[in-house]
C-alpha cells in the first residue's frame, strides 16, 4: 500500500506539496539504474567528470533565486540564507572541478625492483540520509566529491524538504549530469534499511542526530559497508581573559542564530571565563532579545521560523526541563502566540551539568552560557561534552588560541576569533558522538574510494 509525504511552510502552516512514497519494486528498480549509471560514469576521465561539476556549479547560480525560494518556502531559511547556501554549494563545484583531477591522480611510489602505483577507483553507488536544515548543501556536500570520486550517488532527503531533493536532482540533469547517476529516493525508514542492505550499495553517508548515526552504522555494519557520519554537536565557544569582548559578542550572536539557529556547527555553548562573564552576558543577552522573529521571505528579518512545529516543541521541552534543573533565562524562553513554528532568541544562564541546555545539543537559537573560573577552567568545560565537531577560541594572544585548538580542543574544526560554517577546501567533520569521516578540502572525495596498490616490475 502506497503512502505519501507532505511539506509544509513553517511560516504560515500552509500545505506545499504531496509526494506518493516509491513502492519496494520502485526503489530496487531506481539502485539498480543507478548502478547501472555509475558502471557507465566510473570510465569517465578526472577532467570529463570535472568539466560536469563545473557545470552544475553554473547551473546552481544561473538558479539561485528560484531555489532559494524554494528552500525558504520548505524549511523556513532567511531568504538571505537561502541564497548564500547555494552561492556555497557553487563554491564547492568550483573547488571539486578545479582540484579533484589533482586530488585523485594515481601517485607513483618507489618499491624494491620496479614501481608502485597508487590509483583511487570508484567503488559504486554511495547512498546518503541527510537532514533538513540545508536542503542544498547536505545534498550536495556528500554528492559532489562522490560524483568527482567517479561513484554513483542515491539521497534520501527529509522528508519536509522532498520538494528541495526533487529540484536538485532535475537540476544536475539540466546541466548535462547523466540521469539517474544522482537518484532521489522518496521512502521511508524500513525501506531505508533495505537500500543499505541491497548488495550494489557500497558505501553510506548520514548528517543527523548521533541516535539516527547509531542506528544507521549498525545496519550497515551488519552489511560490512563503510559509513561517514556527521551527528551534531553542542560546540563550545569560549571566551578567554584576554579576549576581545566586543568581537566575542557580536560573533557569538552571530553564530547562535545562523540559520535560525539550526546548524549542527553552530556556536551553542559559550564558556566565559569570571574575569569577563558579567559583561559578556549583558552584552550578549541585550543583542540577543534584539533579534526579532518575522517572515523568512523578509529581507530584513533576522529570526525566521523552525523548520516544523514538532522540532520547535522539542526545543521548548528542552528548555522547559532546564529551567526546572536550575538554568535561568535571561531573555526568550516561551513559545510565542502567533502562526507558525516560531521561537525567541533565548539566553539561559546557570547551565550546569545534568541539564539539556548542557549535556545536550538545543537545535534552535537557544544560548547556553557557562561560567568559568580562568581560562584552564574554560578549556575544561568545553571538552566536557559527548560531542565534538565545532568550536571557537576568542583570544587577543592568536599564538596561545592556535596552541589550545590544536592540541587540547577535542574537536574537529575550531574557528580562532571568528565563526565559519563550512570552506570548500577545508575538512570538515568531528570526533566523539559527533561522528567520523571528513568532507571537504580532498578528504571527502577519498572516503568511498579504493585505494588501489599496484605493483608495476621494473
Amino acid at each position: 500500500m502506497s503512502s505519501q509525504m507532505k511539506t509544509v511552510n513553517p511560516a504560515t502552516g500552509e500545505a506545499i506539496e504531496t509526494y506518493k512514497t516509491m513502492s519496494d519494486t520502485e526503489v530496487g528498480s531506481a539502485i539498480e539504474a543507478c548502478h547501472a549509471a555509475f558502471d557507465a560514469w566510473r570510465l569517465v576521465s578526472l577532467e570529463d567528470r570535472a568539466a560536469h561539476i563545473a557545470k552544475i556549479g553554473q547551473a546552481l547560480r544561473d538558479n539561485k533565486e528560484e531555489f532559494a525560494q524554494l528552500m525558504t518556502r520548505e524549511v523556513g531559511k532567511l531568504i538571505g540564507d537561502s541564497r548564500t547556501e547555494i552561492d556555497l554549494c557553487a563554491a564547492i563545484c568550483d573547488w571539486t572541478a578545479e582540484n579533484g583531477p589533482k586530488e585523485l591522480a594515481d601517485e607513483e611510489r618507489d618499491i624494491p625492483d620496479g614501481t608502485g602505483v597508487i590509483t583511487y577507483s570508484p567503488t559504486g553507488v554511495i547512498y546518503g540520509i541527510q537532514p533538513w536544515n540545508f536542503p542544498c548543501y547536505q545534498a550536495v556536500r556528500y554528492t559532489i566529491a562522490n560524483l568527482m570520486a567517479g561513484n554513483g550517488v542515491m539521497l534520501k532527503h527529509a522528508q519536509i524538504c522532498t520538494g528541495s531533493g526533487l529540484y536538485l536532482r532535475d537540476l544536475f540533469e539540466k546541466a548535462g549530469l547523466p540521469k539517474n547517476l544522482f537518484t532521489v529516493l522518496i521512502i521511508d525508514h524500513d525501506q531505508s534499511d533495505e537500500v543499505i542492505a541491497h548488495k550494489l550499495v557500497r558505501g553510506v553517508t548520514l548528517t543527523g542526530s548521533d541516535g539516527a548515526g547509531r542506528k544507521v552504522a549498525e545496519q550497515a555494519a551488519k552489511h560490512l559497508k563503510k559509513t561517514v557520519l556527521e551527528l551534531g554537536s553542542n560546540d563550545a565557544y569560549i571566551v578567554l581573559d584576554d579576549a576581545d569582548l566586543d568581537l566575542a559578542v557580536e560573533t557569538c550572536v552571530a553564530g547562535r542564530i545562523v540559520n535560525n539557529g539550526q546548524t549542527c556547527v553552530a556556536a551553542k555553548r559559550f564558556i566565559v571565563t569570571e574575569k569577563n562573564y558579567d559583561a559578556f552576558v549583558e552584552r550578549f543577552t541585550e543583542q540577543m532579545k534584539a533579534v526579532e522573529m518575522g517572515d523568512p521571505t523578509d529581507e530584513n528579518t533576522k529570526l525566521g521560523p523552525m523548520a516544523s512545529t514538532s522540532l520547535r516543541d522539542d526545543l521548548a521541552e528542552q528548555v522547559t526541563k532546564s529551567i526546572e534543573k536550575g538554568a535561568k533565562a535571561l531573555c526568550g524562553g516561551e513559545v510565542p502566540d502567533r502562526t507558525g513554528a516560531y521561537y525567541p532568541s533565548t539566553v539561559l544562564v546557570d547551565v550546569k551539568p545534568g541539564q539539556p541546555a548542557y549535556d545536550d545539543e538545543l537545535f534552535g537559537p537557544v544560548a547556553a552560557v557557562i561560567k568559568a573560573r580562568d581560562d584552564e577552567d574554560a578549556m575544561r568545560i568545553a571538552n566536557d561534552s559527548r560531542y565534538g565537531l565545532g568550536g571557537g577560541i576568542f583570544s587577543r594572544d592568536e599564538k596561545r588560541a592556535r596552541e589550545l585548538a590544536s592540541k587540547h580542543f577535542d574537536t574537529g574544526m575550531v574557528c580562532i576569533n571568528k565563526y565559519n560554517l563550512a570552506i570548500p577546501n577545508m575538512p570538515f567533520g568531528g570526533v566523539k558522538d559527533s561522528g567520523y569521516g571528513r568532507e571537504h578540502g580532498g578528504f571527502g572525495m577519498k572516503e568511498f574510494v579504493n585505494a588501489k596498490s599496484l605493483y608495476m616490475a621494473a
